[in-house]
This record gives C-alpha cells, structure tokens and sequence, in this order.
C-alpha cells in the first residue's frame, strides 16, 4: 500500500464499516479478487474529508457506515468476468431484478475503470447512533435498478429525506454524488484523477505486495 492510503476504519473516529466484497454478501455471491482483508482503504485526502463528515453527521444523531472504498482494479476485472457468467436467480433477485448482468455496465452501475480504484470513491450510508441501526434509504447497496437514483420515485418520503441528508452531508464535505446510486461520492478534489491501483486491500501494510502498486492510465 502506498504511502498516501490509510486505512479508514482506524482514520475516521466513529466510522462502522462492512467491506461487503470481502464477503460473500455481495452481488457476486461471494468474496472479490483482491479483497483479502475486511477493511477499508483510502487515500488521506479521501480519510480527512470524511473526518469533517462524520462531525457533521455527528451532530445531526448520525454515524458512517463504509462499504467499500479504495477498490483494486483486479477486483473490477473479476466483475467483468463475473458478467459472463450464467444468471443466478437468486443474486438477481436482490441485486438487479429488472436488468440482466451485462447491462449493469452499460447503465452505469459497474465501470471497466471504477472511480474507486482511483482511491477517493467510496460508498456508505448513515446509522442511527441511538441503537444503530441503519437509516431506511429505501433500497439496499447494490441494488442496480432506478429506485437507487437520486429522486427515484417508488420509496417513502422519509426514505427520500433520509437520502437527501446523506447527500447533504458528502456534498458539504467536498464529495459530489453519483447520480443513479444513493451510495455513492467521490472527493470533488482526487489526488489520482488518471491512476487505476491494483494493490489488495489485506489486514496490515506489510502484507501488500509492493511490486502491484499501480496500473498507471493516461
């Protein structure tokens, strides 16, 4: 792992994660190439703003919960393999029931090149600091279908407060969002707009192989 990744979940004061493509609990069905570790990684610039959005959550009753950031680009290549596979019913069902795999590329739920791999993309929800529990955001992460848009209609108007909230909170931090997944912000100001990394994510900086750093796109 480079120098300027960190990893979030000791950065961040506060901040719950779930790395769900370390698990099996992802569309896949199973854990990711190059997820070997349940932790989450990012760059500083990525770790600080959210330092400032967790305050801001903070003070309104809420916590972040991350569920993926820093994404290696072997993981995304595993995605593409994955989309050639044969339907599975029951991953469809929860992830994407209106659209077959392939079209989650062409719909923009899944990049060739993810943002996340550029290390200050990240995906994450609030939760309720009083039990926390997890906000009611009207769907699932993950869920490739128009219900997880910004402004999707179908979903309560509390869900869609709860949302707005969300979007408040990145947006006031220096993330913009992405529209057709409530989830997901990336740092207006990246430090690697045009790198693509590869290293994997693993328990302790000393496991990553040195010699994978970097796919390098220009």
């Amino acid at each position: 792992m480079t120098d300027d990744f960190v990893y979030i979940d000791e950065f961040v004061p506060g901040v719950r994660w779930d790395a769900k493509y370390a698990t099996w609990d992802n569309f896949t069905g199973k854990p990711v190439d190059g997820y070997l570790a349940n932790r989450v990684v990012g760059t500083r610039a990525l770790g600080t703003a959210l330092i400032r959005a967790g305050e801001q959550a903070k003070g309104l009753g809420f916590g972040l919960l991350i569920w993926d950031a820093y994404r290696p680009q072997r993981a995304v290549d595993n995605f593409i393999r994955w989309s050639k596979e044969p339907e599975d019913a029951r991953i469809k069902a929860r992830f994407h029931p209106n659209i077959n795999r392939a079209e989650m590329f062409e719909l923009g739920y899944v990049a060739t090149k993810s943002g996340h791999s550029r290390g200050s993309t990240l995906d994450l929800t609030l939760f309720d600091r009083r039990d926390g529990a997890l906000v009611a955001m009207g769907g699932d992460h993950d869920l490739m279908d128009v219900r997880s848009h910004h402004g999707a209609e179908g979903i309560t108007a509390a869900e869609t407060a709860n949302r707005q909230t969300l979007r408040t909170i990145m947006e006031d931090s220096g993330f913009n969002a992405y529209e057709a997944e409530w989830w997901h912000y990336t740092l207006r100001d990246e430090p690697y707009p045009d790198t693509y990394f590869d290293f994997p994510i693993t328990a302790n900086i000393t496991d990553t192989d040195p010699a994978r750093v970097i796919v390098a796109v220009g």
